[in-house]
C-alpha cells in the first residue's frame, strides 16, 4: 500500500487540474493503488477565512474520502486568533496535524510566532507539515511571486523542539532554486522530508544519500503534479524491497502514530 502524504484538495488558484475535484482525486489515487492521502487545501494558500478552509477540508475528508483522506488544516500564525484555529483542528475537526504555507502567508521560519505555533503544537502532539515551495517560480504569475522558503532558521529551532513531528513538503531544486541542505535539519530524528520535488536523474538516490531512508516519505503533490511521475522516482531509483516498502508506507505510517 502507498501513503501519500501530500496531496491537495479543491482547486489550485492559478488553473484548473485534473484531479480537483474530492471524488476525482479520490477515485485516480485509488486506482494507482494509494490507500490512504493526507490532504491538505489549495483554499489555505490566498483565502483568509481559514477557519471556513478546515471546516470544508474536514467535510470533504469525510464526505469524499472516509478512512481513506486524512486532513491536515492550515493555521496561518499572522492572523488574528490563529491558537482557537489550532485547537480547532486538534479538538474539533480532529485532525493529526496542521500544513502551514510560510511563503504565501507573509513569514519566515524564523519568524517568532511559528516558533509559537511549533510549540503549541507539539504540546498537543500534532505533526506539522511545512510546504517549502508550492510551484516553480519561472512558471508562477508576475503579479503572484512566492519564492522558496528557506528551512535554515529550523537548525536552531527544531533542537529546542524534540516531541515536534516536523514533515518538510516540497524541498528540492527549483528554478535555479536549491534548497539548502542544513546539516542540523537532515540529521535531526524528528524531521521528515517528502520527495515531491526532488527532480532530475537520480534525484531520489541523492536525497537517500543525504538524509536517513527511515526520515523519507512518500509525496506525490497531486493534482499539481501527475501522480505517476512520483512512481516513476522510486521505480528509477531501484531501492532494495525493505526501503521501498518504507518509503511506500512504513515510515509515514510510523511518522503518523508519533513513534
Amino acid at each position: 500500500m502507498i501513503i501519500d502524504t501530500n496531496v491537495n484538495l479543491f482547486r489550485w488558484p492559478f488553473r484548473r487540474l485534473p484531479g480537483d475535484d474530492p471524488q476525482g482525486l479520490v477515485t485516480r489515487l485509488r486506482q494507482k493503488g494509494v490507500g490512504q492521502a493526507w490532504a491538505g487545501s489549495f483554499e489555505a494558500l490566498l483565502c483568509r477565512d481559514i477557519g471556513g478552509v478546515n471546516l470544508r477540508l474536514a467535510a470533504a475528508c469525510r464526505e469524499f474520502g472516509k478512512d481513506f483522506l486524512v486532513p491536515f488544516g492550515c493555521v496561518n500564525p499572522k492572523l488574528p486568533d490563529w491558537e482557537e484555529e489550532l485547537r480547532r483542528c486538534h479538538e474539533v475537526h480532529r485532525m493529526p496535524g496542521v500544513r502551514l504555507y510560510p511563503g504565501y502567508h507573509g513569514y519566515t521560519l524564523a519568524d517568532p510566532e511559528l516558533t509559537h505555533l511549533l510549540s503549541l503544537a507539539a504540546s498537543r502532539g500534532l505533526m506539522v507539515q511545512i510546504a517549502l515551495s508550492m510551484e516553480d517560480p519561472r512558471t508562477q504569475s508576475p503579479m503572484m511571486i512566492v519564492p522558496p522558503t528557506d528551512p535554515t532558521p529550523l537548525a536552531d529551532l527544531v533542537p529546542r523542539l524534540p516531541k515536534l513531528r516536523l514533515l518538510l513538503l516540497n524541498a528540492g531544486y527549483w528554478g535555479g532554486h536549491a534548497t539548502p541542505e542544513v546539516k542540523e535539519i537532515t540529521q535531526a530524528n524528528n524531521v521528515y522530508f517528502d520527495m515531491a520535488m526532488n527532480e532530475g536523474i537520480g534525484g531520489l538516490s541523492r536525497l537517500l544519500d543525504t538524509i536517513s531512508p527511515e526520515r523519507i516519505v512518500f509525496g506525490s503533490h497531486f493534482p499539481f503534479f501527475y501522480f505517476e511521475s512520483a512512481l516513476l522516482k522510486v521505480k528509477s531509483a531501484g531501492l532494495p524491497r525493505d526501503q521501498e516498502a518504507a518509503l511506500y508506507e512504513g515510515n509515514a505510517r510510523r511518522l503518523l502514530a508519533g513513534a
